[in-house]
This record gives C-alpha cells, sequence and structure tokens, in this order.
C-alpha cells in the first residue's frame, strides 16, 4: 500500500524550505545598514539554494541545500564623516536591495500558503473519506 500520508509529507518540506527561507530574508533586511560584521567588513547578503529529492518514482520534496553568500558588490557611498569610513570618506554598505528581498519575501510567503492550503485541502478529504467509512 503507498504512503497515504505522503503528499503531507511532500508540503511538509516545502513548508520547512520556505520559512528557512523567509529567516534569511529578514537577516538580509535586518542587517540592510550593518557597516561591520564579526567577520570584518559589511553584511553580505544572503540566498537560500533548494534541491529536490524523490520520496517516490513520482513524489518530490524539497530540501535547503545551502544558504550562500551574494557576492554582488557592496553599495559604496561618500560619508566621510561615519566611524567606518575609508580615508577617502567612502563607507562599504551590504550589498542588501530592500525592493528584491521584499520581493523575495512575498513570494516566499505565497509558497508558504500554498503548502499550507494543500496540507489543509488533504486533511479535510481525508477526514471526510473517513467519515464516509463510517456510514
Amino acid at each position: 500500500m503507498k504512503d497515504i500520508f505522503l503528499p503531507l509529507k511532500v508540503s511538509a518540506t516545502g513548508l520547512e524550505a520556505q520559512k528557512i527561507r523567509l529567516n534569511v530574508i529578514a537577516s538580509n533586511l535586518a542587517n540592510i545598514n550593518s557597516t561591520k560584521t564579526p567577520e570584518g567588513g559589511p553584511y553580505r547578503r544572503k540566498d537560500v539554494l533548494f534541491t529536490t529529492y524523490m520520496y517516490d518514482q513520482i513524489s518530490q520534496g524539497v530540501d535547503v541545500q545551502r544558504i550562500v553568500e551574494d557576492q554582488r558588490p557592496f553599495r559604496i557611498v561618500y560619508e566621510p564623516s561615519h566611524p567606518d569610513a575609508d580615508k577617502n570618506g567612502y563607507v562599504k554598505y551590504p550589498n542588501v536591495n530592500p525592493m528584491e528581498e521584499m520581493i523575495n519575501l512575498i513570494s516566499a510567503s505565497r509558497a508558504y500558503e500554498a503548502n499550507l492550503t494543500m496540507i489543509n485541502s488533504y486533511k479535510d478529504m481525508f477526514m471526510r473519506t473517513l467519515d464516509l467509512l463510517k456510514v
């Protein structure tokens, strides 16, 4: 017999992956002006790489492969009075684009909601099936 809970497992992997993505986006937004990190230099934007894996011949799950740092250049602003300004008065700010992060936030939220909707729909169908079997 096939695993009747497989659709729930697949959606649960999507929920977990999007939760991690939402946390990374929140971290990017929280550090938008962080010019110094413990590693040295400004905060570097992070992104999540997903990978799929097969449950069986037709069902796939999703997992976080790794969290990577965005290698795009830092934003450089002339602010000679800033404590982190170089000798020419320029400050390196994180390579975080707030508009891009907001779009990613909306996308991750919608993907999370879609997985949650699927879980709720499957649960309702399962409960109705149990009710039919009681008769």
